[in-house]
């Protein structure tokens, strides 16, 4: 009987990259002179923190993390974003939560997705994450084509592993 596992993590070294060239863009770009911009990660919290001086900056810089998580190809499902809050004085801090895991709810209509398909597999939640398992190797190599093309749908950031024969 063969296997795999469906999880939704983050890749946190893109992250971390990411986040450094969204820092030197925000250095170097001429409409941010003199405001002050911050971006934390805290991977134990599962967190990003972006704190900008000036509210009307920070819809920016949200957009250039954007850019550049998506030019290290990390799927933006698997962040949500809080509403920004005042800080100290006129600066604005917004939280973004790195979504780990497949929460129960998550875990059950992916299950769905793949008993609508008619592929004759069995998958069922594990913890944090789906596992599938099929007799045939060509039937779950078709659940991972499934997954990868319904992750828009899911609205996830899904990855596929752990495969064994």
């Amino acid at each position: 009987m063969s296997s795999f596992d469906i999880t939704c993590e983050v890749d946190w070294p893109e992250v971390e990259n990411a986040v450094n060239q969204a820092t030197k863009e925000l250095n170097n770009r001429f409409d941010f002179r003199g405001v002050e911009c911050n971006i934390k990660i805290d991977q134990k919290g599962l967190l990003l923190t972006l704190e900008c001086s000036e509210d009307g900056k920070l819809d920016a810089m949200v957009d250039i993390l954007q850019t550049k998580l998506v030019k290290r190809d990390v799927s933006l499902f698997g962040f949500e974003y809080q509403t920004p809050v005042p800080s100290s004085g006129r600066s604005v801090r917004q939280l973004i939560d790195v979504k780990s895991g497949i929460d129960k709810e998550k875990g059950k209509e992916i299950i769905k997705v793949i008993k609508e398909s008619k592929i004759k597999v069995n998958p069922k939640m594990q913890g944090d994450s789906v596992r599938v398992n099929g007799s045939k190797r060509d039937d779950l190599q078709k659940v991972i084509q499934l997954i990868k093309t319904s992750q828009d749908s899911l609205k996830m950031a899904l990855q596929t592993g752990n495969f064994r024969d």
